[in-house]
């Protein structure tokens, strides 16, 4: 009788975990675009086109998904959880559109004869970062899929996709506080929409954003250990594949290959 209440009193809390996870990676998303999307946009200062906020839309849209299904369970609504997660696949077939379309619009910008041809090659590069990221989510997220009814590798395949989207939001910190200020003197790019091109920042900035992100999978490892006495094979294997991904970010962005496939995408936006 003891053990039962024991092993129930430990589902209770890794419920709790995986929720209170799911709010750090909210709250993270909320404070990283604060500065750099939600301010401005309230403001009536930021001047982007549709794609965009679908974009921002689409991925906000997941967080919350996600703190509402984490939620749930913590609170017994293993049946609400269900239905409200076809409204993931929903979504996931959004981002997988609206990345690929914002990847494809941003290289297709490069080919105006106003842009000058390193510009267009650190923006090819740089688009690395959120395809690669895209190709991390959605094997994730179909295994996630496959494996509902084995909750143990359900939950943590959905709580990795999750962090792997955490370095974006990062990084709008370090653009805020560790920018070099604008060059007054700087000649201004205009893209064909008019607008002034947005400076590309090498691929390596986006590295410890991303490694800062990672902590979460690491902390999630550590629970593992402690209440299971060992590491789940996901968390072992899918984060070491998104760590490999992070780490990997420069090598692979400057490759020959990513470098022709991104052309050829561009080409996708006419």
């Amino acid at each position: 009788m003891t053990d039962a209440v024991a092993g129930s009193t430990a589902k209770v809390s890794t419920r709790w975990f995986y929720a209170w996870m799911a709010m750090t990676c909210f709250a993270i998303a909320l404070l990283g675009f604060m500065p750099t999307y939600f301010m401005p946009l309230v403001q009536g200062k930021l001047a982007s086109p549709p794609l965009v906020h679908a974009h921002g839309i689409i991925l906000f849209s997941w967080m919350t998904l996600f703190v509402t299904q984490t939620w749930l369970i913590a609170k017994g609504g293993t049946l609400a959880h269900r239905t409200w997660g076809m409204l993931g696949i929903a979504i996931v077939t959004g981002i997988t559109f609206v990345v690929t379309a914002i990847v494809s619009w941003r290289i297709g910008q490069t080919y105006a004869p106003t842009i000058p041809p390193e510009l267009a090659l650190a923006v090819k590069k740089f688009t690395w970062v959120p395809f690669s990221g895209l190709l991390l989510i959605v094997p994730m997220f179909v295994l996630a899929i496959l494996n509902i009814k084995k909750p143990e590798v359900h939950k943590r395949l959905m709580l990795l996709l999750t962090i792997s989207m955490l370095g974006a939001p990062i990084a709008r910190w370090f653009l805020v506080f560790l920018a070099p200020p604008p060059d007054p003197n700087a000649v201004v790019i205009l893209l064909p929409n008019g607008m002034p091109a947005t400076l590309v920042p090498p691929v390596e900035i986006a590295v410890p954003p991303a490694l800062i992100g990672d902590v979460l999978w690491i902390i999630a490892m550590i629970y593992d250990w402690r209440t299971r006495g060992k590491v789940h094979p996901v968390y072992l294997i899918g984060g070491g594949i998104m760590l490999l991904n992070h780490l990997t970010y420069v090598p692979i962005a400057d490759s020959a290959i990513w470098l022709g496939f991104a052309d050829w995408l561009g080409h996708l936006a006419g």
